[in-house]
């Protein structure tokens, strides 16, 4: 009798999952810090819906997208408990249609951004949870503020009242120095405490960083937030 194909895959699906929990569980450990303050998001742009049901079967854990229109589109199609984050580039026209169904946005990268945001979410009365992306590294390639922009807009962002800053994210440089790697994820750190250090509260307590390729390191440096595809999926998606 021949093997079912769904089967194998959830399999496979399994077998990643328990191996990258226990690698986040390894890497906590070096660092002195507990595993469940990490919480991995599944990045999920390229993955058949099927297999996104079935890793949400399996876990709880938070499920990422890219595009805005996907995840409004995937979130009216699977279970209404998924808990979606919007983790790739959002544009001004792109804010209200999505406020309604991201739990958490990683990507505000500009004020203008920002406000827009604040501003939609007034005229929707929702209280949106975002994380203000930096680029930590300077590459002209990457979006995000700088740190020094952060900490010169950081009294003006203290007021807007729509909208709820959890934390900061940022990406690593794509190198295989892991010295460099480590040192951008460090530097967010150390922004983190400084900005909650000019804050009257710990405003910020997430640090959305590393993906599949560091996300050992992030973990070491403090992240609280991880966003891995490829490491879970790899294997699982049925051939043509």
């Amino acid at each position: 009798m021949p093997s079912d194909p769904s089967f194998a895959h959830e399999n496979r699906l399994r077998a990643n999952l328990e191996h990258v929990q226990q690698r986040i569980q390894d890497a906590a450990h070096r660092a002195d810090r507990n595993p469940e303050t990490v919480k991995l998001v599944a990045v999920t742009k390229y993955t058949p819906l099927d297999l996104v049901q079935l890793f949400h079967d399996l876990s709880n854990s938070p499920l990422g997208e890219n595009r805005p229109q996907q995840l409004i589109e995937r979130a009216n199609q699977l279970p209404k408990d998924v808990n979606w984050h919007l983790i790739g580039q959002l544009q001004r026209n792109k804010v209200k249609a999505v406020l309604p169904y991201a739990s958490l946005i990683h990507s505000i990268d500009t004020m203008r951004l920002l406000n827009a945001v604040n501003r939609h979410a007034e005229e929707l009365k929702l209280h949106p949870r975002v994380l203000l992306q930096v680029n930590v590294s300077g590459e002209e390639t990457k979006s995000g503020f700088t740190p020094s922009q952060l900490t010169s807009n950081w009294e003006e962002i203290g007021q807007l009242r729509h909208v709820e800053i959890r934390g900061l994210m940022t990406m690593a440089p794509n190198t295989p120095d892991e010295k460099i790697i480590r040192e951008s994820f460090r530097g967010l750190s150390r922004l983190k405490d400084e900005l909650n250090e000019d804050s009257e509260e710990e405003r910020l307590t997430e640090l959305s960083m590393g993906m599949s390729q560091d996300f050992e390191i992030a973990i070491e440096e403090g992240a609280t937030l991880i966003r891995l595809g490829s490491v879970l999926f790899t294997g699982c998606e049925p051939t043509p």
